[in-house]
């Protein structure tokens, strides 16, 4: 029996396109690949939940400080770093807070400016110089981890005294291999798509998990002051 797969591409194999094969092909592929998505994410999240946790009472704690966080990525990694600081900044939940969140991919004049004047390596780094203090957050996303205007931004962070955050694939690349990340999680497959699918599931995750543990965090403070005001 002919693999289905093949009538995707029938020139490789001296034949002519069956639409109706062409159409179960197609069928097949969407199964393999949704089949495939939804085993990354259960064997990512299965790896990776207490690191998850983890990482969302570090990034609590840089908002409960009064720090900001700032997102940054290349390509298709930049329409998260954007997604994820706008999911900070405009919570589409009723009820949880506006939290301070800048994507350093946003200023399209600033990318331009320092990626035409010295190079692009220094995109991220030129705005966390003027703007990252210590105890902000940088969040960065890299299918490959190896994005040489991430590790330059990260190398500045730890100058600064930032606490940082990534997703990254494959192996990790200079991600993990620096030590400059404090928080990193690999999705540990060499298919982008995949990939980035993992990622968004992710930081979907982390958000609904820091405005929990900040609106548990609330609730005690507001306990402490009651308290206090009982013992006065």
């Amino acid at each position: 029996m002919m693999d289905p797969l093949q009538e995707l591409y029938p020139f490789l194999h001296g034949q002519a396109k069956n639409p109706q094969r062409e159409k179960t092909a197609l069928l097949e592929s969407v199964r393999q690949k949704s089949a495939e998505s939804r085993n990354v994410k259960a064997q990512f999240f299965a790896a990776h939940a207490e690191a998850l946790v983890s990482m969302a009472a570090a990034l609590a704690a840089v908002y409960q400080s009064g720090g900001m966080l700032y997102t940054m990525g290349n390509g298709g990694s930049s329409c998260d770093a954007d997604h994820l600081a706008v999911e900070f900044m405009h919570p589409v939940t009723a009820g949880r807070p506006a939290l301070a969140a800048h994507s350093l991919v946003s200023d399209r004049a600033m990318l331009t400016a320092v990626g035409n004047d010295v190079g692009y390596q220094h995109v991220f780094l030129r705005q966390l110089t003027a703007l990252a203090r210590p105890g902000d957050a940088l969040f960065g996303f890299s299918t490959s981890g190896n994005s040489a205007n991430l590790m330059a931004a990260y190398r500045k962070a730890r100058e600064t005294g930032m606490v940082t955050f990534g997703l990254a694939g494959m192996q990790g690349g200079e991600m993990q291999a620096s030590g400059l990340v404090d928080h990193l999680l690999v999705v540990a497959t060499d298919s982008i798509h995949r990939i980035q699918e993992c990622h968004v599931t992710t930081f979907h995750i982390l958000w609904d998990l820091v405005h929990t543990i900040l609106a548990d965090r609330r609730g005690d403070l507001r306990a402490e002051v009651t308290e206090d005001a009982l013992r006065g």
